[in-house]
């Protein structure tokens, strides 16, 4: 595992909105008032989508005393996990899986066009500071490769010309709809949806 780097230009102060506070507390209603503890993770969730996709320490201090636990606490969950960032990915953060069967259906191209697009280098905002991207591990949807995250959205079933189309909008601030690209309904392998259909015309 990469130790993540701890973004230098930093905000002194960090709150939660009124509307996300009304959140939190229906996040804490799931878990024992003996154990607010539990809310840890949805609370950086919460506070990392407040502030355009990235953990300042200020917030980490702030979700602390919120959950009256100590602060080493919170930063130690917010550095393990990889799905925390701690320093700026932009408005649009776009993770690119490049693990085998991604990496077999032309992952590749995709992390070739990020560079041509966004930046050069991982982890490096674009020259407007609105878009980054990353290679990453498994993202779960192996039988729509190659795929990437863009936020919490899944682009499936990509190639080089889709793709751009796709870079383009964010990088312009309007994003195409997320989804499979080859217009699956359902995931299942290639092979056997045409297998199923044989079936029904048989």
């Amino acid at each position: 595992m990469s130790i993540k780097k701890i973004h230098s230009d930093q905000p002194k102060n960090f709150k939660f909105t009124d509307e996300n506070l009304l959140v939190a507390e229906e996040i804490l209603k799931k878990y024992p008032k003996t154990n607010k503890k539990s809310a840890l993770m949805p609370f950086l969730y919460l506070a990392q989508k407040q502030n355009q996709n990235w953990i300042p320490l200020a917030a980490m201090k702030y979700i602390a005393k919120y959950l009256s636990i100590p602060y080493i606490s919170v930063y130690e969950v917010a550095t393990f996990y990889s799905m925390y960032n701690l320093s700026p990915v932009g408005k649009y953060f776009v993770q690119v899986c490049t693990t085998s069967p991604c990496l077999l259906r032309g992952a590749d191209k995709i992390v070739k066009i990020c560079k041509e697009k966004i930046s050069p280098n991982e982890s490096e905002l674009s020259k407007d500071s609105n878009c980054s991207w990353v290679e990453v591990e498994c993202l779960g949807a192996c039988v729509n490769a190659p795929m990437m995250q863009i936020n919490e959205d899944y682009y499936e079933d990509l190639n080089e010309t889709n793709t751009i189309k796709i870079i383009d909008s964010i990088i312009k601030n309007k994003p195409l709809k997320p989804g499979s690209y080859r217009g699956r309904k359902n995931t299942s392998p290639e092979k056997l949806k045409n297998l199923i259909q044989e079936e029904k015309n048989a």
